[in-house]
């Protein structure tokens, strides 16, 4: 009532501007917002919820880790929900907890959510499934981002799925520039990111008719890429590595250095995310930059569609932008002599 007399105007406009109702023009839904801001007044969400039969809530289950990838995915579902004018509802789950997500969801269905979004990097189950997946009944739209479809819903919508055409891009680009293979250090076979990246760079060599090396496998971190730089150091044969994250691929570099092997005169390096410091190591670091924001906006956009419109068809999805950012750390493969002539390994 005291938001309507401050507005100059009626009860029923202002529930109107507070459901997001039609019929209200820009200039008395300012005043009605602005009466409310000065009064501090909150809209009865719970009141709201009840006549509705919604919660405006999303819930989104994420595996708990600073990696990233996964917490730079987590930042942009949580703009574009806010932007999308939902709550956020976050529960994070344990690498090794077989029965996570099948108890993140349940958690999140217990909370009465109207839409999950599934933002889990690995597998739970040790054959590639999510243990318990297959039992659990949910009964709201499911957005999944970068990952197979693990329940069963009234909707279930896909985002994200470009890791393998990034990996291909990234390998594409070493091998443009002449050299005859690439190595590849992986990431942990676990993530479903670390083998759509794995498929992309076979992908990329099974095109141009080249021979795949012996994938090198790391744990996401600048140590495990230094380790693997050592080995590879000692193979004059290495011209070209696609790492499967940035951080892996600058301990690489640093390991390469060490031994001797410039780079990129020697070996070209590319990574994957370009994570901020990727353009200050060195040398800078060529990578393939992933779109966090455009996935979570193009999938938040189809999951409320999904919510607000059960018995629509779904949104078409759209192609997400493919960004290769091409520094210093990637050069044609050095030219190479050997006794009575010269030549260059392409």
């Amino acid at each position: 009532m005291d938001v309507a007399r401050l507005a100059g105007v009626s009860q029923k406009t202002v529930s109107r501007v507070f459901n997001d109702e039609p019929y209200v023009s820009t200039e008395v839904r300012r005043r009605v917002l602005q009466a409310a801001d000065e009064l501090g007044y909150r809209r009865n969400n719970a009141a709201r919820a009840l006549a509705s039969g919604r919660t405006r809530s999303i819930g989104v289950v994420t595996l708990g880790t600073a990696l990233y990838g996964p917490a730079s995915l987590l930042m942009g579902i949580e703009r574009a929900v806010r932007d999308v004018g939902y709550a956020l509802r976050v529960v994070n789950t344990m690498e090794g907890d077989p029965a996570g997500v099948a108890g993140a969801v349940d958690s999140l269905l217990d909370q009465g959510v109207d839409g999950i979004v599934i933002s889990e990097p690995i597998d739970e189950g040790s054959d590639g499934t999510v243990e318990g997946a297959g039992s659990l009944r949910v009964d709201v739209p499911v957005l999944v981002l970068g990952a197979p479809p693990l329940f069963a819903a009234p909707q279930v919508v896909t985002a994200g799925v470009v890791a393998e055409l990034l990996a291909r891009v990234a390998t594409e680009h070493l091998l443009d520039l002449g050299h005859l293979t690439v190595h590849h250090l992986a990431g942990p076979g676990r993530w479903y990111a670390a083998r759509d990246r794995l498929e992309g760079w076979r992908a990329a060599l099974a095109a141009r008719g080249r021979d795949a090396p012996p994938v090198v496998e790391g744990d996401w971190s600048a140590a495990s890429g230094y380790a693997a730089g050592r080995a590879l150091a000692s193979d004059d044969d290495v011209t070209a590595v696609f790492a499967a994250n940035d951080d892996m691929a600058i301990g690489l570099i640093r390991a390469l250095t060490e031994a001797g092997r410039r780079v990129p005169d020697d070996v070209s390096v590319v990574g994957f995310d370009d994570i901020p410091v990727a353009g200050y190591v060195t040398p800078p670091l060529t990578t393939v930059r992933q779109p966090f924001d455009a996935v979570a906006q193009e999938g938040l956009k189809r999951l409320v569609h999904a919510i607000e419109n059960p018995n629509a068809d779904p949104l078409p999805a759209s192609d997400p932008p493919v960004d290769l950012v091409v520094r210093a750390s990637t050069a044609p493969p050095p030219t190479r002599t050997t006794p009575g002539h010269e030549r260059r390994t392409t």
